[in-house]
């Protein structure tokens, strides 16, 4: 038996949502509340009757209106993947018949596209961080977005941007006050490097221009630093031949060239004998 609409207000605490009361007997009574959206889909107005199969209908369409509302305000702070969609309104309990649903709509709207997604997490990781494109790959892929698009979407990171954030990277690394030796600190950077993301021609083009830039000062004030510290370690329990192979065994495992090992050799231990 089709049931009356007695009355529609507007809820206090949203705008965008109305109350419905239906006709009970000689009184009215609050049954539902729906978005104004579902209020205007369905003409909703004093004195329309409604089936239950109407009123089932348009409750269903209410609750994946709210869930779709979710979604655009999870979407209001920054672009986000389809995944990041569905991961979220899973997380929001939403019935998965109604995240299709949903998702279909946003996708038509041109609300929700990976393609754009990943270009504009590559753009702003690439602005923003210090991370390579085979890293911004990685996440994209953890946020749900499929291999071609990603492989699309970074190339936008060029090998010539690739090579200019590296280098900057490199140089101020090398330059920082940590004593270790030349070889060690590229070493270092080679790994680090990797796990940054860059490629492997780069990382071989930023690390030969780091060698082709080596300060012979700055690393023999390394060695002696570390020299020095193996010395003071080994000075009680070593002396003559076997202090000087320890000194240079421990100086040649940390990266240090022969020669200049045997300089302070020389010059440091044998010199004060």
């Amino acid at each position: 038996m089709p049931k009356k609409i007695s009355r529609i207000t507007t809820q206090k605490k949203s705008t965008q949502r109305y109350n419905i009361y239906l006709v009970e007997g000689n009184h009215d009574k609050y049954a539902f509340s729906v978005d104004e959206a579902i209020l205007v889909e369905f003409g909703l107005r004093k004195g329309l009757e409604l089936e239950e199969s109407t009123i089932e209908l348009l409750l269903k369409k209410d609750t994946i209106q709210k869930s779709y509302l979710l979604a655009i305000n999870y979407l209001s702070y920054r672009m986000r993947s389809r995944k990041e969609i569905y991961d979220y309104l899973i997380k929001k309990e939403v019935d998965v018949e109604h995240i299709d649903i949903i998702l279909e709509r946003l996708t038509k709207e041109g609300l929700v596209n990976d393609k754009q997604f990943a270009e504009a997490f590559t753009m702003t990781r690439m602005n923003t961080t210090s991370k390579g494109p085979l890293l911004v790959k990685r996440e994209l892929m953890e946020k749900g977005v499929s291999a071609v698009i990603a492989n699309e979407a970074i190339s936008l990171y060029t090998y010539d941007t690739q090579l200019e954030k590296a280098l900057k990277w490199v140089n101020k690394k090398l330059n920082s006050s940590k004593k270790d030796s030349f070889n060690k600190k590229v070493e270092q950077l080679r790994i680090t490097l990797t796990q940054k993301g860059f490629t492997s021609d780069v990382i071989g083009e930023v690390l030969l221009s780091a060698v082709d830039e080596r300060d012979s000062s700055a690393e023999w004030e390394s060695l002696v630093y570390q020299g020095e510290k193996l010395v003071r370690k080994f000075i009680g329990k070593k002396t003559g031949y076997e202090l000087k192979m320890k000194v240079k065994e421990g100086l040649y495992r940390k990266g240090f060239q022969l020669d200049l090992i045997n300089q302070f050799i020389e010059e440091e231990i044998e010199g004060e004998n």
